[in-house]
């Protein structure tokens, strides 16, 4: 989804400080104000980039809009280089790095955007939290159960800060807002099953082992992984197929349609969830033994799959590679499918929702701001203060269920979660996937509240 230019402005004084005083009362910018875009140098935005490959050079085009980017970040020079020479990004006068860090210490980065590998994701957010930078982070957020927990906690710590996730679906009025306003207004009444079609992963292998390109830095891309040999399809996007990294389909897409669905349901608290998990409907491109894959030299994650999440109100949430991609809500009234190019169903057709889905309705959705493009909610809320539409402590629940998922397709059977203690439970082996073990010298900080 592309971000238009933004309708409001502030100076660069009052975009940082605006949020302080949140408690005194929200700031409020008139849309007829210029466009941060319009600004002087002086006033706009400062922001760095780290992880500028196809993802993060679209995201820092977007980011390009709102702010000026002083500095771009890839472990891959290549891709630092592109971005800070690009035109629309760092125009031949950002400076470039290989080491993150090197962005999070300079005082004249107000903004970061995230973009890595998944398992570098809550690492580098914590950090830039903790060095007072406001971050947007693309999904899906986290690797781990554990993680959903770590940032959360840093997000609670610096709430001065405006922490928020790439989630574009929550920001596409036509289609997903409209399918959660119908659900929450129980227009399809009592929902009794979702399914969420996210495709299974790609298969392949084996791949060779091979060297590095010169370019690329791959003990830092590892980070906090094992350290192996490297293979060309470990890195860069194809890391998603390798729990390694990611978490396959689950978070792949799972970031994006559970996250729907489950804001849809009112399961987007913390506290709340799946309590039963089945995965004994999966099938990986690899032998595994004890959730974890026998060889290296191939994609892992699940290319066949139908997970069945149980939920404590009785909704059924099948997450399946089957069937089209998209959610199909099915209550006691309707049913309605979703996803990024069509929204159908009687309830549809009927138009059920007819002078029950305005601005108003879509202010709400927004916690009471706007509708607007994606990216315009983040500086919006970094200026006025207030919650993003893609805000952290929803999304965690969203990949609770998204990682539990994954980790029952991994042991092949059911497993049980508590929501509220969100733990694994009566489970020895399962539990063991709460967390993983960091590579040393990449551990993730623990931020107390």
């Amino acid at each position: 989804m592309t971000d238009p230019a933004p309708a409001f402005s502030t100076s660069r004084r009052e975009f940082l400080g605006a949020s302080a005083a949140w408690g005194a009362g929200a700031y409020f910018m008139s849309d007829s104000q210029p466009a941060f875009a319009n600004r002087s140098a002086n006033d706009r935005p400062r922001i760095g980039c780290i992880g500028v490959g196809s993802m993060g050079t679209g995201d820092a085009k977007g980011h390009a809009n709102f702010g000026d980017v002083l500095a771009v970040c890839d472990v891959d020079s290549r891709h630092a280089e592109r971005a800070r020479n690009d035109g629309k990004i760092g125009k031949g006068k950002a400076d470039s790095y290989k080491d993150y860090r090197k962005v999070l210490e300079r005082d004249d980065i107000d903004v970061v955007s995230v973009v890595t590998p998944d398992h570098w994701h809550v690492k580098i957010a914590i950090e830039a939290l903790e060095a007072g930078k406001h971050v947007f982070c693309q999904k899906p957020l986290t690797l781990t159960l554990e993680e959903n927990q770590l940032i959360r906690n840093a997000c609670e710590k610096h709430k001065d800060r405006v922490f928020f996730i790439g989630t574009q679906q929550r920001s596409d009025r036509g289609r997903f807002l409209r399918a959660v306003n119908m659900v929450q207004k129980g227009l399809l009444g009592d929902i009794r099953k979702i399914t969420v079609g996210i495709n299974g992963s790609p298969t392949g292998g084996p791949f060779p082992v091979v060297e590095p390109p010169k370019e690329l830095d791959w003990n830092m891309w590892l980070g906090q992984a094992p350290k192996v040999d490297y293979r060309e399809r470990r890195c860069h996007y194809e890391f998603r197929w390798w729990y390694e990294y990611s978490g396959g389909k689950f978070t792949d897409w799972g970031a994006h349609h559970v996250d729907i669905a489950t804001w849809a349901i009112g399961q987007h608290e913390q506290g709340m969830g799946p309590v039963r998990i089945d995965g004994s409907d999966a099938k990986h491109p690899v032998p595994y033994e004890h959730g974890y894959a026998t060889r290296d030299d191939s994609y892992n994650t699940s290319h066949d799959f139908g997970i069945r999440c149980f939920f404590a109100n009785g909704i059924e949430m099948l997450i399946d590679s089957r069937g089209d991609n998209g959610i199909l809500f099915e209550g006691s009234k309707g049913r309605m499918f979703v996803n990024r190019s069509k929204i159908t169903g009687v309830p549809i057709e009927e138009e059920w929702d007819k002078g029950m889905y305005d601005d108003d309705a879509v202010s709400q959705l927004y916690k009471g701001k706007p509708h607007e493009g994606h990216k315009n909610n983040f500086y919006r809320c970094i200026a006025e203060g207030g919650l993003p539409v893609s805000d952290v402590y929803s999304h965690v629940q969203a990949m609770n269920t998204c990682h539990l998922a994954a980790i029952a397709a991994r042991l092949g059977r059911e497993i049980q979660w508590d929501p509220k203690a969100e733990k694994i439970v009566g489970d020895e082996e399962a539990a063991k996937f709460f967390g993983r073990e960091q590579r040393k010298g990449f551990e993730i900080p623990r931020v107390s509240v």
